[in-house]
């Protein structure tokens, strides 16, 4: 379990990297251009994504009141993805330091942003992140081409493992 959410961890890391760098190629006007789409805009989805990573790895480290950091935030969009980058190599070394397969199977209890209580296994947690990300990923694609870039990373995991093969 543990060799399995690590390589997908370290997939989620590469591949928010190859976007964020495809964003940096974009007029600063562009990231706040309005797309339709689940969130209207490049910085709204990519806030979004940075966020969700932030509370679950909040949640895995057990805080008790996690914060929602685009809530709060009022850097730069460069260091919004500098910060999202930090978070998810923070969620690789999570895994990392788990002793064995059993942490995995440890149950966060936790309450969601609507205050309902969850009770959740690290690994199931794990899996819904990476998840979570490529889906907005693919949705930053679609957005990336609408802002005008022609040239995105391909961000597939397939891509990844030959990559790192």
């Amino acid at each position: 379990m543990k060799e399995l959410l690590l390589q997908y961890a370290r997939y989620n890391e590469w591949a928010n990297k190859l976007i964020i760098e495809a964003i940096f190629k974009l007029q600063e006007a562009d990231v706040d251009k309005e797309i339709t789409s689940s969130f209207s805009s490049i910085r709204k989805t990519v806030y979004h994504v940075w966020s969700a990573e932030f509370v679950w790895l909040q949640r895995l480290q057990l805080a008790e009141h996690p914060v929602w950091i685009a809530a709060v935030f009022d850097g730069t969009f460069h260091a919004a993805c500098t910060d999202w980058q930090r978070v998810s190599a923070e969620l690789t070394h999570f895994i990392e330091k788990q002793f064995d397969d059993r942490s995995f199977g440890h149950e966060v209890v936790y309450h969601d942003l609507k205050r309902h209580p969850h009770k959740t296994p690290v690994s199931e947690i794990l899996q819904h992140v990476f998840n979570h990300s490529t889906y907005h990923r693919g949705q930053l694609v679609t957005m990336l081409r609408q802002a005008g870039l022609n040239e995105i990373p391909g961000t597939d995991f397939i891509t990844f493992v030959r990559k790192k093969g």
